[in-house]
């Protein structure tokens, strides 16, 4: 929040949109062996190679499930779209959805740091739970139903570790973040009084509700574009300094555009918050873009879409403003998966220059 005027002073970086590379040639040589193999044996072969051979070559093996969009790293989003065979997927104890059509999605925090794997387990033969997939309403895939536990319980979790027949292991190395000071926002923003407690507490609520809602599908998986074009002018992770006075780290890209130039959706999604004046981000409107990914856009001067509207890449969605906590017209993007907050610039093309 708060970038879009002059008085605003931070290092910028360069947005990386890198492919997370698997064991290409080993993949080509499992792709063609799954065509030939049928499927009963395809899993137990591979499983059974994993448990002869070492550490390493059992990880090359299993890479082989999985090819990702997007790096490990702090504040990234990565998803893949698994085997058929796929029954249920873990990142380190944390159970992840599997999207109907296949695809997984996980992302990492701000701090978030050092060795993760990456497992997955197959159906069972029946076609329906494994021991990994008791939550599931129905056999198979896990459709993303809201209730099913994030953790597994210590039954299911080492039912899950000894049954994993695809494993990656992810390494998250730490990002430096530049300090950013700003100069000349509303002060009731910066030290609210117990006047507008309330206010924030009820808001927050209505923005926690609006991220929880979220459809199974991964409509985001074609990618991201940038909402609108310009000069960035706040970067995800900073230190911030507010009237002197230290701050929450940010969490979205800013970008500095005159009030009024159009925001566009930048992936498909259903709007799940509309709001023309929220305390801290002004005019807000929340996209879910499904498998628990949203987008938040903050400080528009208007909002032109409503609660439960679906939109499509390039849709209008509001205009820019300086509402709420800013010291000048700018959008602020956030992205968050569960409760990680994502960094949108590490999910669209580097930003063209003027």
């Amino acid at each position: 929040m708060g970038t879009g005027g002059k008085k605003m002073r931070e290092g910028g970086e360069k947005a990386v949109r890198k492919p997370f590379s698997l064991a290409a040639k080993f993949h080509a040589h499992w792709a063609a062996y799954a065509r030939a193999a049928p499927r009963r044996f395809r899993w137990a072969s591979l499983l059974a190679g994993a448990a002869f051979a070492s550490p390493q070559s059992a990880l090359a093996q299993a890479s082989a499930c999985a090819e990702f969009n997007g790096e490990a790293r702090p504040g990234a989003l990565l998803w893949a779209r698994l085997p058929a065979a796929a029954g249920a997927a873990w990142l380190g104890e944390e159970r992840l959805k599997i999207s109907p059509e296949g695809v997984v999605v996980f992302g990492f925090g701000r701090n978030e740091t050092g060795a993760v794997e990456f497992r997955v387990t197959a159906r069972s033969e029946s076609g329906g739970r494994d021991a990994g997939d008791a939550g599931s309403e129905s056999g198979g895939r896990d459709a993303g139903d809201a209730n099913s536990e994030r953790n597994a319980s210590d039954a299911n979790s080492e039912s899950h570790k000894s049954g994993a027949i695809c494993r990656t292991l992810l390494t998250i190395a730490p990002r430096d973040y530049p300090v950013s000071r700003v100069e000349g926002v509303p002060q009731r923003t910066v030290a609210p009084g117990p006047e507008h407690l309330a206010r924030i507490r009820r808001e927050r609520e209505l923005v926690r509700a609006a991220k929880a809602a979220s459809r199974p599908e991964a409509e985001f998986a074609d990618g991201f574009q940038w909402p609108l074009l310009g000069r960035i002018s706040g970067v995800y992770g900073s230190v911030r300094y507010y009237n002197g006075k230290a701050g929450r780290p940010h969490y979205g890209v800013d970008v500095a555009r005159p009030e009024g130039t159009p925001v566009a959706a930048p992936a498909p999604g259903t709007v799940t918050l509309a709001e023309p004046d929220l305390f801290y981000s002004g005019g807000t409107v929340i996209i879910d873009h499904g498998s628990e990914v949203s987008s938040s856009f903050l400080h528009l001067s208007a909002v032109a879409v409503a609660a439960g509207q679906r939109v499509r890449p390039g849709d209008i969605i509001g205009e820019v403003g300086a509402t709420g906590r800013a010291t000048g017209p700018h959008l602020d993007w956030r992205m968050t998966w569960r409760n990680r907050r994502i960094d949108p610039q590490l999910l669209v093309p580097p930003m063209p220059s003027p």
